[in-house]
């Protein structure tokens, strides 16, 4: 696989992450009666919801970023772990007959970040430790 090929596929996953995210955003900020419905479901509403809105925007710019792809896509895995586990525990997988497009949305978005994670690896001690190819 050349550079161009692999810059093109990781492209691809930055977007299909942060999209989903971003998208997602418009629902919980706005109080959508789907995202206060999970959110209540779960004993988190309205700070859950805001939160974790928050938490999304951030890993969704950071992903999107050349140097933190790697810090976004182990928040976004964190998130989407969670999203995840409740459906799978409180949820379920179809929530208000959405067809199960909310899961499907949020393991999108987990194989995505765990790619990008594993990609980018060696960015993670470059965001905690300065290292010797680092300028001021």
């Amino acid at each position: 696989m050349t550079k161009r090929q692999q810059r093109l596929i990781t492209w691809i996953f930055r977007v299909i992450a942060a999209l989903i995210m971003l998208q997602t955003l418009f629902f919980k900020f706005t109080a959508a009666p789907e995202s206060v419905y999970i959110f209540s479901k779960l004993g988190m509403e309205p700070w859950g919801r805001i939160g974790i809105g928050v938490l999304e925007l951030v890993a969704s710019i950071l992903i999107l970023i050349p140097r933190t792809i790697a810090f976004g896509a182990l928040l976004g895995l964190g998130l989407m772990s969670g999203a995840i586990f409740f459906h799978l525990t409180r949820l379920g997988i179809v929530v208000q007959n959405d067809a199960g497009e909310l899961f499907i949305y949020a393991l999108l978005v987990f194989i995505s970040c765990l790619i990008l994670a594993v990609v980018y690896r060696a960015q993670l001690p470059g965001l905690f430790f300065k290292t010797k190819h680092d300028h001021l």
